[in-house]
């Protein structure tokens, strides 16, 4: 092996199977940290057990990508959480002698690379892009979710325990209606009303046509 420098250390200096296992702990405590943030919201074990059930057939890279999904959608999620204190209790599910867990967090550099790793997996947030006065969405990647030919779109930030897919609310042509963030501008609801409110709880929606009112 080379000498290690700060540009190499990634490559040389991190065990795979270290960094498997550690990334395999810390989804077990983020995904314990959302079933506690639900258990404040609700209070309602057959919730908490709907969002368990739905992680359970993941890998887990596909739990990681659930989670960082739900984290999007309810950044309330993480208020107030300590990522250090995730990375302290998944090291130390990991090593088998109390030194070599103290050995692994007192050392900066691999505390800083595991630390990245987590928020590079975990805070993948969408933005909202505008193009010649029309708006649209991108993921944190840069792919587009929804083109830019939206006249106003509002993103929900809702509470959801199974782990769905949520529509965005959006108008076109003067009227409001519904797509998907899915690249295809899956329309989930036509544009033909006035207005659509977010709700608390499913049907997540409240769409408004003249006098008439609907939920979606």
């Amino acid at each position: 092996m080379g000498r290690i420098t700060q540009e190499n250390f990634n490559d040389l200096y991190v065990d795979s199977i270290e960094v498997q296992q550690i990334d395999k702990f810390v989804c077990a405590e983020m995904s314990r940290q959302i079933h506690r943030y639900i258990k404040g919201m609700s209070g309602r074990k057959c919730i908490m057990e709907k969002f368990e059930e739905k992680l359970s057939g993941l890998t887990v890279a596909e739990k990681e990508e659930a989670i960082a999904r739900y984290i999007d959608l309810n950044r309330k999620a993480i208020r107030g959480l300590d990522f250090k204190l995730v990375l302290a209790r998944a090291i130390a599910n990991y090593c088998d002698t109390f030194d070599y867990m103290l050995h692994l967090v007192n050392n900066k550099q691999k505390m800083e690379y595991y630390l990245n790793r987590i928020y590079d997996k975990y805070i993948q947030y969408h933005e909202v892009i505008e193009v010649d006065g029309k708006f649209g969405i991108r993921d944190h990647k840069g792919n587009i979710l929804l083109k830019p030919q939206y006249d106003f779109i509002r993103t929900c930030y809702v509470y959801v325990d199974d782990l769905v897919m949520m529509p965005i609310i959006a108008q076109k042509n003067g009227k409001m209606g519904l797509v998907l963030p899915d690249r295809n501008d899956t329309v989930v609801a036509d544009f033909i009303y006035d207005d659509i409110q977010l709700r608390d709880e499913p049907p997540y929606f409240e769409a408004k046509k003249g006098k008439e009112k609907v939920l979606l």
